[in-house]
């Protein structure tokens, strides 16, 4: 236990979603270190200002961090909380990730009326700003429509009901946080296979990134970091670096870890639904060192020019 006496001030961004998340870290944080006081600023950031582009049309790097780090530079917070996956794939030098909490389900989530994938009509509007996502749906089914839709999870479910998609993909994670699985009426959520979907890296995990000159905070977040979803984003993120992809690009990467081994899964594609995929095995401390494997082999087996071509989402 650390004893502290100012209040642990923690940046986030100010989605419901995003707050959620953030109360799950205070809550560690009071479990961990009891008495601990804890102060909770909301920031917004570019990315979320801007609903009215595709993400891949921002072009800024970290388009979901860049004024949290400012407030980690400036001392404004000790902490920020992130979804794992929002965090650009490299860190600038200043900046570090302290802690990961437990990893909820990886799996990303069909939400529509139909059912499933299966039963949607030729030509349904599927929403996803994800370029990751649309890849794979069009890999399964290249007779639907994918069209971007921006917002938080709450405005993307009413787009939803108001008819303007047929369907909208989301991660399960995100809506078993929100309590939003099994609210939702006549919808249906139907989760992904990963084998079908492979998930961004760091899917369902959550990342505090501090200042890396703060001893003191990687002492009060040691307790709370979870040493195999660390191990696996760890893999996940360095893959993604290796192929020189942002939080936007079109790659995916899943580690299963059991024991001390780690197996690897990843896919490089384009939004027209070519993609490469590739798996490789190891031991959980090797991770770092697959990761460049397996991203080198598929740069190699056609993933460059598909990366290269990306592409964006329909307006």
């Amino acid at each position: 236990m650390t004893t502290r006496s100012a209040p642990v001030r923690l940046g986030t961004r100010g989605s419901a979603l995003a707050l959620v998340q953030t109360g799950m870290v205070r809550h560690a944080l009071a479990q961990h270190h009891p008495g601990i006081t804890v102060a909770i600023e909301r920031i917004s950031t570019y990315g979320d200002r801007v609903l009215d582009r595709p993400l891949m049309a921002l072009g800024e790097r970290g388009v979901f961090v860049a004024e949290i780090e400012a407030a980690l530079r400036e001392g404004r917070i000790d902490l920020a909380v992130h979804s794992a996956k929002d965090l650009p794939s490299t860190l600038p030098d200043d900046m570090e990730i302290a802690a990961y909490l437990p990893r909820a389900d990886v799996r990303d989530v069909l939400v529509s009326a139909a059912g499933s994938l299966e039963r949607l009509p030729a030509g349904a509007r599927i929403g996803t700003s994800s370029p990751r996502r649309v890849c794979q749906l069009l890999a399964l089914r290249p007779d639907v429509a994918p069209v971007d839709i921006r917002g938080n999870v709450d405005t993307r479910l009413r787009k939803l009901a108001a008819g303007e998609f047929d369907a909208v993909i989301l991660a399960q994670a995100g809506l078993e946080r929100l309590g939003l699985m099994d609210s939702n009426g006549a919808l249906a959520i139907v989760p992904f296979a990963t084998t079908d979907m492979l998930p961004a890296p760091g899917q369902g995990a959550l990342a505090i990134e501090i200042r890396a000159d703060r001893p003191d905070i990687i002492a009060l977040l040691a307790p709370l970091n979870d040493r195999t979803t660390a191990t696996a984003v760890t893999a996940e993120r360095a893959f993604l670096a290796a192929v020189g992809g942002g939080c936007s690009a079109v790659a995916a990467a899943l580690t299963a870890i059991s024991g001390e081994m780690l197996e690897l899964s990843a896919m490089i594609g384009a939004v027209d639904g070519r993609q490469r995929r590739g798996r490789i095995s190891g031991t959980r401390r090797d991770g770092l060192a697959l990761a460049r494997v397996l991203a080198n082999q598929l740069l190699a087996d056609g993933g460059r020019e598909l990366l290269r071509d990306g592409g964006a989402v329909a307006p």
